[in-house]
């Protein structure tokens, strides 16, 4: 592969063409990415600690914690430096990295979405079997499975990505090494390569997303069923929040990925990246603590600990 590349480096765009937005440009992304890293610190700490919380859901949830605050270190950090620098440089091995990194910790992410939709449904189809079920074993399979899968998954895109020759121009219309306007670089036919991996991503992606909405017909029906408001309402509040990462999540990735890359916007695609790779992960914490009283619970302890 390295044989056929003459292209030793890359030059990354950062988030805006226009040098005038910098200085709005990183201070927004910088509150951001501060305030997504301080609730998934925060929520990653207040499960561990509070013993309430150890739990099959909150298991879960600090494992997503953790991956977000991964998934956005992965490209914001570099993303700032260039645009206040203004020099996007980055080597084509770095390059390489940056997108088998994000592409692992992306996939991960959407399987494990997909388990805590199957953790959701469990608990309200079989309640009295979900303690069985769901045991501290079966959780830790089903992380690591996602995580396995994941890396498994971005090898195959970072390879067929890489292994085709790019010998000029060099400029990427984006903020970090993404497939579409890396592989629009290409001094030959991409297109072999772009179908190939067109068809794996829709098999995997629409496969996960196919059990979580599996997933959700199964709870809705059963919900549907309890006779008391309240009963009907508690229930829903356990799956709302995962709900919305999903859609979130789902929504803006398929806008980027599940579509030729000679289709590809480099406005369209930026915006797309800033709300599933950058806002989403941010906002995690604030959309799951908002209606969770547990977990309201468990942080204002936390900061009342550290205060005294």
């Amino acid at each position: 592969m390295s044989n056929q590349t003459r292209v030793t480096h890359f030059i990354l765009r950062g988030f805006s063409d226009v040098p005038e937005l910098r200085l709005v440009v990183i201070p927004f992304f910088l509150l951001v990415y501060s305030f997504g890293l301080l609730g998934n610190i925060s929520i990653v700490t207040a499960v561990t600690r509070e013993s309430r919380l150890h739990s099959p859901m909150y298991f879960f949830l600090k494992n997503l914690s953790f991956l977000d605050m991964c998934y956005t270190s992965a490209t914001i950090p570099k993303a700032l430096v260039i645009s206040f620098t203004g020099s996007g440089v980055i080597s084509y091995r770095q390059c390489v990295a940056q997108l088998y990194i994000f592409f692992t910790l992306a996939c991960t992410e959407c399987f494990l979405l997909t388990a805590m939709a199957y953790d959701r449904c469990l608990a309200i189809l079989r309640p009295l079997l979900y303690g069985v079920i769901m045991n501290q074993r079966r959780c830790s399979e089903l992380v690591a499975a996602a995580w396995v899968s994941g890396a498994i998954y971005s090898a195959f895109h970072t390879f067929n990505t890489f292994s085709l020759p790019y010998c000029g121009p060099n400029v990427i219309e984006h903020f970090f090494c993404d497939i579409p306007p890396v592989m629009r670089l290409s001094c030959t036919d991409y297109h072999v390569n772009e179908e190939v991996g067109f068809a794996v991503s829709s098999c995997i992606v629409m496969s996960s997303f196919a059990l979580t909405v599996l997933s959700y017909v199964g709870i809705v029906s059963t919900v549907v069923r309890i006779p008391s408001v309240e009963g009907r309402g508690k229930a829903f509040s356990t799956c709302s929040s995962h709900l919305t990462t999903v859609v979130l999540f789902y929504g803006t990735g398929s806008f980027m990925y599940l579509r030729p890359a000679s289709r590809y916007s480099p406005t369209q695609g930026r915006l797309a990246s800033i709300f599933y790779s950058v806002l989403t992960p941010s906002l995690n914490p604030l959309v799951y603590c908002l209606r969770n009283k547990d977990m309201k619970f468990a942080l204002q302890k936390l900061y009342c600990q550290r205060k005294c």
